[in-house]
């Protein structure tokens, strides 16, 4: 079953350009995304802000949610003391507003997304983000480097860069 989903997957991932997880992960083991993501250990910064936000719990519980999950190379790229400030307590709506702009209601794993197609997909915060897979995969501009990482309560897709609603 597992050979199946990693084979229709690595299809998948090559007619759409995706680097796909084929190896036994989260979901199997009960680990929740942010468990999953704090393993990865380049999940840091992200997990700091939505710790800031009070977020953490909400990422805990059995959604589902599909997470754009911006690495710390990802946060460090943004301008100087962005950063510092959202993470400051009256900034907490800020970055709440940024956080959820990374959360999709449900689970949207890669071969979800035609390929060669632009889609609109709804955030948590209200707005939508544009899944692009006519060149690559990106997701409002950034690139997807790691997609499908399952979690027991939904899936994380890594991206290089943070969005900004």
């Amino acid at each position: 079953m597992i050979r199946r989903t990693c084979l229709r997957l690595g299809a998948t991932a090559s007619v759409i350009g995706l680097l796909a997880a084929c190896a036994p992960s989260g979901s199997g083991s009960g680990d929740t995304i942010v468990e999953v993501a704090s393993a990865a250990g380049s999940f840091n910064t992200l997990l700091a802000a939505a710790t800031a936000a009070d977020l953490v719990a909400t990422l805990q519980s059995p959604g589902p949610f599909t997470v754009f999950a911006p690495t710390d190379a990802a946060f460090a790229a943004l301008p100087a003391g962005t950063v510092d400030t959202l993470l400051l307590p009256e900034n907490k709506d800020d970055l709440v507003a940024v956080l959820t702009y990374h959360v999709v209601p449900g689970i949207a794993r890669a071969a979800d997304f035609p390929a060669g197609a632009r889609s609109a997909v709804a955030t948590v915060n209200g707005e939508s983000v544009t899944v692009d897979t006519t060149s690559g995969v990106t997701v409002d501009g950034a690139t997807v480097v790691t997609a499908d990482v399952e979690a027991s309560n939904g899936v994380i897709h890594v991206i290089d860069t943070v969005l900004l609603p």
